[in-house]
């Protein structure tokens, strides 16, 4: 799984989210380390789709008025709360490793 594939799916645990929003909760929440154009978040999101991880969806609220095209709400799918939990549990260990490692090459046990 990709960086942005995992910020998306996290950005999308917190409830449906059109992709400007997508975009704005993945920059915010990664501290800006990731920054995603819009032809890259909708690859991903197609890509998720896809894969059966994100549904399009209806939002919770009445979205507010916008000129322009509608805009599309995306949601994690059952499928997809499993893949972000399974990441995340990846990546704590990962995480976890990496401290003990430096520990040990910082001369701590």
């Amino acid at each position: 799984m990709s960086l942005l594939e995992y910020h998306v799916l996290l950005a999308l645990a917190g409830g449906p989210l059109y992709g400007y929003a997508i975009t704005e909760a993945v920059a915010s929440e990664s501290a800006g380390t990731v920054t995603p154009r819009a032809g890259s978040l909708y690859r991903v999101i197609a890509r998720l789709t896809t894969a059966g991880l994100v549904a399009e969806a209806d939002p919770h609220e009445e979205p507010p008025p916008h000129p322009g095209h509608a805009r599309r709400y995306y949601e994690l799918t059952q499928a997809g709360k499993r893949e972000l939990a399974a990441e995340a549990g990846r990546l704590k260990r990962t995480a976890s490793m990496a401290q003990k490692r430096l520990g040990v090459a910082q001369g701590r046990p």
